[in-house]
């Protein structure tokens, strides 16, 4: 609450300014304010990917700091060619918004595939997929969105179309990273509850904070690995 209250008030103050710090108008074009918006909902899946990606690669399946950081790099190669696809060949002929919406598809079919991960899933058959998927779908949106977004604004306005992008992206990773934190220690400690502490209710109690998926209001996907709720 108080944030939707701190940011009207920004909105307020920045629509009455005589040099505001966010010129409203670099945000109100559609295009480029649906790129902004893509980069905030790519920043947020990509930290929580990252962050929990992290936590199953090193304390369930006992990756080194090393091995999980080489882990990622099929991810960074895939990013980079879809990007260097995307901005040579695709958007001067389609234009940002197919690439956008191909770029949020695979990035949601990404979460999916990882939300179905178990304690005995390997990387190279259930890991490695996704953070191919995962790759392709963010080259699409970082790319084409980065120029959309500092494509056409006045030169008085190009130093905070580009600040503007790395806000939304650090943003949309702060707000996604700290809800998915909350939520996989709510559902870790129900499943952790009423049972004697020990290595594999620890690996469950994760494991259900990772993969369980919100369905509908009060509701939840069961645990697919202990099948509660």
């Amino acid at each position: 609450m108080l944030a939707v209250v701190l940011l009207t008030a920004f909105v307020f103050v920045e629509s009455r300014v005589h040099d505001p710090l966010l010129p409203l108008r670099v945000v109100a074009d559609r295009v480029r304010g649906g790129s902004f918006l893509a980069l905030g909902i790519s920043g947020a899946a990509l930290f929580a990917v990252f962050l929990f990606l992290t936590y199953y690669m090193q304390l369930t399946k006992g990756f080194s700091p090393i091995e999980t950081g080489l882990a990622y790099l099929p991810m960074t190669a895939a990013i980079m060619v879809s990007a260097t696809l995307a901005t040579t060949r695709f958007l001067d002929k389609v234009g940002p918004r197919p690439l956008l919406v191909l770029g949020m598809a695979l990035g949601a079919l990404a979460m999916v595939w990882f939300a179905q991960l178990h304690t005995t899933s390997s990387y190279a058959g259930h890991v490695l997929p996704g953070l191919i998927v995962l790759g392709l779908g963010m080259g699409n949106i970082f790319a084409p969105g980065i120029a959309t977004a500092t494509y056409g604004v006045a030169p008085t306005d190009t130093g905070v179309a580009s600040a503007q992008v790395n806000t939304m992206q650090q943003i949309g990773g702060s707000i996604g990273t700290a809800l998915l934190e909350l939520h996989l220690r709510q559902r870790g400690e129900l499943v952790a509850e009423g049972r004697p502490p020990g290595p594999q209710v620890a690996a469950d109690a994760a494991m259900h904070g990772y993969t369980a998926e919100r369905i509908g209001a009060g509701s939840l996907r069961a645990c697919p690995l202990t099948g509660r709720r």
